[in-house]
């Protein structure tokens, strides 16, 4: 009978898992380590902090700024294109991926959650857990307080306005705004 898979196996695969599984807890003990030294890194050191993100995460592409502070539950499934912006604040809870493209603009304070919990109380109280991934397409602008539920893709040259709530895919071309997000313009590319 083959070996069943571990929790970060069941993670990775978008299943079922328990967060506080040892492997997945040293993992996330590595992550706080590396954003507190770059939440903690002299703020005007940029290769200092290019050199963190690098070690830190999936991807960090060549011209991306982003400034700390910055919160993540495992980095390695976070990735950031080439030419983004990331202000002050980023949560990316990176249970599943979440993969930002080129040229993407993001406000303070913005939250990206893959993390979904079970409606079954019985599985809440086993601590079973699961992800889904979410991706920002090329040339998105996240404005501030941006919240970007599991499973979300945001559309290519989409802009989503400050303090919205996305829990559902939004096309290209689009500016969305509100609670949840809701397009209010299209526009041509």
């Amino acid at each position: 009978m083959p070996d069943s898979p571990s929790m970060r196996e069941r993670m990775l695969a978008g299943e079922l898992y328990i967060a506080d599984d040892p492997e997945l807890a040293e993992q996330s003990a590595r992550a706080r380590r590396l954003t507190h030294q770059l939440n903690t890194a002299d703020p005007h050191d940029a290769s200092g902090h290019r050199a963190i993100l690098t070690e830190l995460l999936a991807a960090f592409g060549e011209g991306s700024e982003l400034r700390p502070p910055f919160y993540c539950d495992y980095g390695y499934q976070t990735s950031i294109g080439a030419r983004c912006f990331v202000n002050w604040g980023l949560v990316s809870l990176d249970v599943a991926r979440v993969m930002i493209s080129d040229d993407v603009q993001i406000g303070p304070n913005v939250q990206l959650l893959t993390a979904t919990h079970p409606i079954n109380p019985g599985l809440r109280l086993d601590k079973w857990e699961a992800a889904e991934p979410i991706v920002i397409m090329e040339n998105v602008w996240l404005g501030g307080g941006v919240i970007v539920g599991p499973g979300v893709t945001v559309g290519q040259n989409t802009v989503v306005g400050a303090g919205a709530v996305v829990v559902r895919d939004l096309p290209p071309n689009v500016v969305a705004v509100g609670n949840p997000a809701r397009v209010i313009r299209t526009f041509e590319d």
